[in-house]
């Protein structure tokens, strides 16, 4: 029996009587509440994965890649939008000041991606109680930490990389000598050990100054009872060592990170490595 459409027709046609007549009265029939998924770039946008690139890797360029497809994104996520421990985007602007790209006596230093280094890791004041006084460096070699102490309980945090298990120094010391962008003498002890780094002895001069330095923008020199105990405070080009046990003893931090601590610590400074 074949069915009437005349109730279908019917029940449209005061459909669009009630919508006129609300339309003339001045309301929205909210048919469609929502235009932006009519737009394919809008809804590519919303609903594309996110794009990664190797680890280790930066986009090549300031284009995001293609889609599959050949559709273009707008504007993806990259792994420098994402801390590595907590997998959220870097949203704290300050952190992306401190570590931005500086120009300083004629170098120009490349900024830290912040996506790569463990947020812990990070410039920032924190409650410390401590015996110490004001103004003394206390490194925490189990935290892997650099303590600046500030009034109130309160010290500005670094991280720190720190020596090998057997080349690490502990104690009291005072730091003695500060230097920007020094030179790098390896000792006799560690031309031994290493003996590819001969080219870099006393008899040759050291190593220049520069962005490749292991020393860094900025050396602190340890000396505890007027001697030299040849371990530093220095930046590191290889911000990745920043949290690790790596080097030969000394304390790495991040170039940005050393600068400040570097403006902040006059000679003679208070420094305890526990």
């Amino acid at each position: 029996m074949p069915i009437s459409l005349r109730p279908f027709r019917r029940i449209t046609g005061l459909l669009l009587v009630l919508a006129a007549a609300a339309t003339l009265a001045g309301c929205q029939v909210p048919f469609v509440t929502d235009t932006s998924r009519m737009n394919p770039d809008v809804f590519v946008q919303e609903t594309a994965p996110v794009f990664y690139v190797p680890p280790y890797q930066d986009p090549p360029t300031n284009q995001p890649p293609p889609m599959p497809g050949g559709i273009p994104h707008k504007r993806q996520l990259y792994p420098s939008d994402f801390h590595q421990t907590y997998g959220l985007p870097v949203s704290n602007p300050v952190h992306r000041t401190m570590y931005d790209v500086i120009r300083d006596e004629g170098h120009t230093l490349p900024a830290i991606p912040l996506s790569r280094v463990d947020a812990r890791y990070l410039r920032q004041e924190v409650d410390y109680r401590t015996a110490e006084t004001p103004g003394t460096i206390v490194v925490d070699t189990k935290s892997r930490y650099l303590y600046f102490v500030q009034p109130g309980g309160k010290a500005i945090r670094y991280g720190v990389g720190l020596g090998r298990a057997g080349f690490a120094w502990h104690g009291r010391g005072v730091i003695q000598r500060k230097a920007k962008w020094p030179r790098w003498t390896p000792s006799d002890e560690m031309v031994a050990r290493q003996p590819e780094l001969r080219q870099f002895a006393a008899s040759e001069g050291g190593a220049d100054p520069g962005l490749n330095n292991p020393l860094g923008a900025r050396a602190l020199y340890i000396f505890q009872d007027g001697r030299d105990t040849l371990y530093r405070v220095h930046g590191t080009p290889d911000w990745q060592s920043v949290g690790k046990a790596t080097s030969s003893g000394c304390v790495r931090m991040l170039n940005q990170d050393v600068i400040d601590l570097f403006d902040r610590v006059p000679s003679g400074t208070p420094i305890v490595v526990i």
